[in-house]
């Protein structure tokens, strides 16, 4: 089967993933964006499955940011849910023991990056509160025409 060639396997799924390419463009509109709200951050792309593509620290972002950023775009690609989404979702006791997931973040700064309605990956911005971490990361997606949940 070639990369022309549709999946036809039933044991195998094709998957869209965000490219190198994606990642550092948004990369770029993620720090433009958290600089005109005026806060350095630490920007972290993922692709579909969770796994690093491009990372980015300011300067002056606290270290901390680092880990936290990586960990808000991995559960925003997990789940394909903001990470602010989860504040709520984990006050249900049904579904409380998530938030003691080590990875698992549950504060505004992550997004799903989604393309024709599928998650293609996840971005993380930390370094502001959380309603300027989420605010970048939605003017990011919106200027590179991605769709927000």
């Amino acid at each position: 089967m070639n990369a022309n060639t549709a999946n036809t396997s039933p044991k195998t799924a094709t998957v869209l993933s965000l490219t190198t390419d994606g990642a550092i463009a948004l990369i770029n509109a993620a720090r433009a964006a958290a600089a005109e709200i005026g806060i350095e951050v630490t920007i972290a792309v993922t692709d579909a499955g969770g796994h690093l593509k491009a990372f980015e620290r300011a300067d002056h972002a606290p270290f901390l940011t680092a880990d936290v950023a990586i960990d808000k775009a991995w559960t925003a690609a997990s789940f394909g849910l903001p990470t602010q989404t989860w504040n709520g979702i984990i006050q249900n006791e049904a579904v409380a023991p998530l938030a003691l997931r080590p990875r698992m973040v549950a504060v505004g700064g992550g997004y799903p990056v989604v393309l024709n309605g599928e998650v293609i990956g996840g971005i993380g911005i930390s370094g502001g509160n959380a309603q300027q971490d989420h605010d970048a990361c939605e003017v990011a997606l919106k200027q590179l025409g991605f769709e927000l949940r």
